[in-house]
């Protein structure tokens, strides 16, 4: 197999595995908050195995750095447990429908971090997006437990946005799973105090799901995302990374027995379809 070919599934497989990590905020039976503690532990650990076993340097180059990877791991610990809480509150497909509204919050976030200017089709594809979150609040109840884990997942999105402008302005000198190593490192450790079900009285069934969230489910999608990028250009690896919502609610429905209804396809087909041209748009014009 060539190796823009092995790239390719490597990139596809690691976008499969993002859009499987939606399905343990409901197979693990613990709180948003607790799955991303012992996700994030388990990351951390399988992520300083990688990069032992890679020869790779641990220390970062300046002090100054030890600070930022402190914000970027701040925002990834909140971006988790809103991320679960989401599909937690709304089910996995609406969850993460309202999590990939973060391409064009991206967007719309990039002129405060860099000299760019905001643009009409910009402002088109976010009217395009609170269109498609129209559609999937509930009109019979739009105050129910779905309208909140719809707003949940859009804060999610806002969170991971802020780590990717962030990561990108001050902190792109590092690769993917050093970068990772660190945030998961602080998110666990940021959060850790405020579990609710500790490590002694986790059941085999959660230990074993825990521990496979975030050994399979985060750390190798990361690394088989990042070498994927060497042989396939931005523009290939972000259009197919839109394919996660459509992963996930495939997932859901095959081993959650869960469904979705037209409604919120058609709410879907607008966000996911927003993000898609956004990616398009930023990565073909870095090229």
């Amino acid at each position: 197999m060539r190796p823009e070919q092995s790239s390719l599934v490597n990139l596809h497989l690691a976008v499969l595995l993002f859009g499987g990590t939606a399905l343990f905020s409901k197979l693990i039976s613990l709180s948003a908050l607790d799955i991303t503690v012992y996700r994030t532990a388990i990351a951390f650990v399988t992520l300083a195995c990688i990069l032992a076993f890679k020869g790779s340097v641990f220390k970062l180059n300046a002090a100054k750095d030890y600070a930022i990877v402190l914000l970027l791991g701040i925002c990834v610990g909140l971006h988790w447990v809103t991320y679960f809480a989401a599909m937690q509150m709304a089910g996995i497909a609406v969850g993460v429908i309202a999590f990939f509204t973060y391409p064009v919050i991206t967007v719309l976030l990039e002129p405060l971090f860099f000299r760019s200017r905001l643009k009409r089709k910009d402002v088109f594809t976010a009217i395009v997006v609170m269109l498609g979150i129209y559609l999937l609040v509930p009109s019979s109840d739009p105050g129910n437990q779905i309208t909140l884990g719809i707003f949940t997942g859009i804060a999610s999105g806002v969170l991971f946005a802020l780590r990717n402008l962030l990561q990108k302005k001050l902190f792109s000198s590092y690769g993917g799973p050093h970068t990772m190593f660190y945030q998961t490192l602080i998110a666990a450790l940021m959060l850790c105090a405020f579990v609710e079900v500790p490590p002694t009285e986790l059941s085999t069934d959660n230990l074993m799901l825990i521990a496979l969230a975030g050994c399979v489910f985060t750390a190798i999608p990361h690394a088989l995302f990042a070498s994927s990028l060497r042989y396939l250009s931005a523009t290939t690896a972000g259009l197919i990374s839109c394919l996660q919502p459509l992963y996930a609610t495939v997932l859901a429905y095959m081993l959650l027995a869960e469904t979705i209804t037209l409604t919120t396809l058609a709410g879907g087909v607008l966000v996911v379809s927003a993000a898609c041209y956004e990616t398009w748009s930023i990565t073909r014009n870095k090229l």
